[in-house]
């Protein structure tokens, strides 16, 4: 892997603030990246992010992408597998985790109450 990321002691994150919707998700999830870059044209980098989706927000369709994903549900509920209209799938709430290698279909995910994820993503060598 890749590491492209600063040394970094523990240090306050500012949670009000920094927060953008990742490109290709709905309005309501937002990531505040922590640290790294990930660079997708050239697959190569990692990066930290935090994940939050508001209550009741959904995506419609699954996610495939060509890097490794770590995923740590840090509070509130996560739902995997729901339909295009937010409709079913399998709940999570909070301590749960994920590793997906690269390829790997996932989601689509939906927050009934409003969730906090940290994830880490990183392309292999």
């Amino acid at each position: 892997m890749h590491v492209n990321k600063p040394h970094l002691e523990f240090h306050p994150v500012d949670m009000g603030a920094g927060w953008e919707t990742p490109e290709g998700y709905p309005k309501g999830i937002e990531q505040k990246i922590l640290a790294g870059v990930l660079d997708e044209r050239a697959k190569s980098g990692s990066r930290t992010r935090l994940l939050r989706f508001q209550p009741g927000v959904y995506t419609t369709a699954p996610f495939v992408h060509d890097y490794w994903e770590e995923v740590f549900l840090v509070e509130g509920d996560l739902t995997v597998g729901n339909d295009a209209e937010g409709r079913g799938g399998e709940n999570f709430r909070a301590g749960t985790y994920a590793c997906r290698p690269p390829g790997a279909a996932h989601g689509p995910f939906k927050s009934n109450g409003g969730c906090l994820l940290l994830e880490s993503h990183y392309y292999p060598d």
